[in-house]
């Protein structure tokens, strides 16, 4: 069978939910939308569910088959609802449903739901995206209290700078528009919550943070920093060498001869490509492992192979593991490589096949 293959570790994953809590000091929704990131979704809530305070996907799709699984913990729906009608299924599946914007408003207004729902209310504080204007954020809670159908508010905004370590004016826009209110807020992603610790000064047992890519280990800042080095990286990437073969200096590699052997090389042919999921553009030069040592991928990465240099490693051959990342390897680093993010790097994997470790 193809090599090719996912590890997960859900130890890690538990690890890094952990450090996201105690670090914050607040209650903490997993976020797991688009399959956990790449890592399962189901897998991953089933790990958590003793210690998790409650979950976050991107849609009702995703909520469903969460409970379908067995997992009855809260389940926050991201973007909301789409249609009016899913209002229903929100209020039989008790989710948590983010509203931020004045359709859905009017549509609570209208709907006939009888169990309060637990709405979380998002401002748009510079993002512009979705979320109220600032402005109307106060009116849009009131209006959520008139209805008699909202039984909690949660006040959220969501921050387009944090991983550039500068998201000062975003807080300050939300602080100013929620000053009136009196309610449980969210602000902090996985980059707020790293590089923010101080954010919002109201007693940490009124704020959830909402931590995704840190869940999975991998760090969303580009430069060190202290409270990302404790993560544990989730995923490890693995495939085998299935060809070697030795070139003399001159000769190209690859598709549009990209690369040219400088000296003479021996090229290690891996099973893992672009259609797995690895970054096409990543460049010559990307770190890989093999059999535990650091080196290289050269040339360009096809559809199904991708090529390593050998030349330093004699004792690698035909069956050699390759990380090509994971605990050695970071995601991160393949990324910046590439001119990617490593949510993109976990997001496209497919065709590979995740293998996960009990917890």
């Amino acid at each position: 069978m193809r090599p090719a293959r996912a590890l997960i570790d859900l130890n890690a994953l538990r690890h890094n939910y952990q450090l996201a809590r105690e670090s914050s000091g607040a209650r903490a929704l997993a976020v797991i939308k688009a399959d956990a990131y790449g890592h399962g979704a189901v897998r991953c809530a089933q790990a958590l569910q003793d210690i998790a305070d409650g979950y976050a996907v991107a849609c009702i799709e995703e909520a469903l088959q969460l409970r379908e699984a067995g997992i009855r913990g809260p389940i926050l729906l991201l973007e909301g609802f789409f249609e009016a009608e899913e209002l229903a299924l929100i209020e039989q599946h008790e989710f948590w449903c983010v509203v931020h914007t004045q359709w859905q408003l009017e549509a609570i207004e209208r709907s006939s739901v009888k169990a309060p729902l637990t709405v979380w209310l998002k401002m748009d504080s510079g993002m512009h995206r979705v979320g109220f204007h600032p402005e109307q954020y106060e009116g849009a809670y009131k209006r959520l209290q008139a209805t008699g159908k909202v039984g909690k508010i949660v006040l959220m905004s969501h921050f387009s700078r944090a991983d550039e370590l500068d998201c000062a004016r975003s807080e300050e826009a939300f602080e100013q528009a929620r000053q009136a209110l009196n309610a449980e807020v969210s602000l902090r992603n996985s980059p707020a919550i790293l590089g923010w610790p101080q954010l919002f000064p109201q007693p940490q047992s009124n704020n959830w943070v909402r931590p995704g890519l840190m869940l999975y280990g991998a760090t969303p800042f580009e430069v060190e920093h202290a409270l990302a080095s404790q993560l544990q990286p989730v995923m490890t990437v693995e495939s085998k060498i299935i060809s070697v073969r030795e070139l003399p200096a001159g000769e190209p590699v690859g598709y549009g001869g990209k690369f040219v052997c400088e000296r003479t090389t021996r090229v290690g042919v891996v099973a893992m490509g672009y259609a797995d999921g690895y970054p096409r553009h990543a460049p010559t030069g990307t770190p890989v492992a093999v059999d535990g040592q650091l080196t290289r991928l050269i040339g360009r990465v096809s559809m199904d192979m991708l090529t390593v240099d050998l030349t330093d490693l004699p004792d690698a051959g035909v069956g050699s593991r390759v990380e090509l990342w994971g605990k050695q390897v970071l995601a991160s680093d393949v990324a910046m490589s590439a001119q990617t993010i490593p949510y993109q790097i976990f997001c496209n994997l497919r065709r590979v096949p995740l293998l996960y470790t009990d917890v």
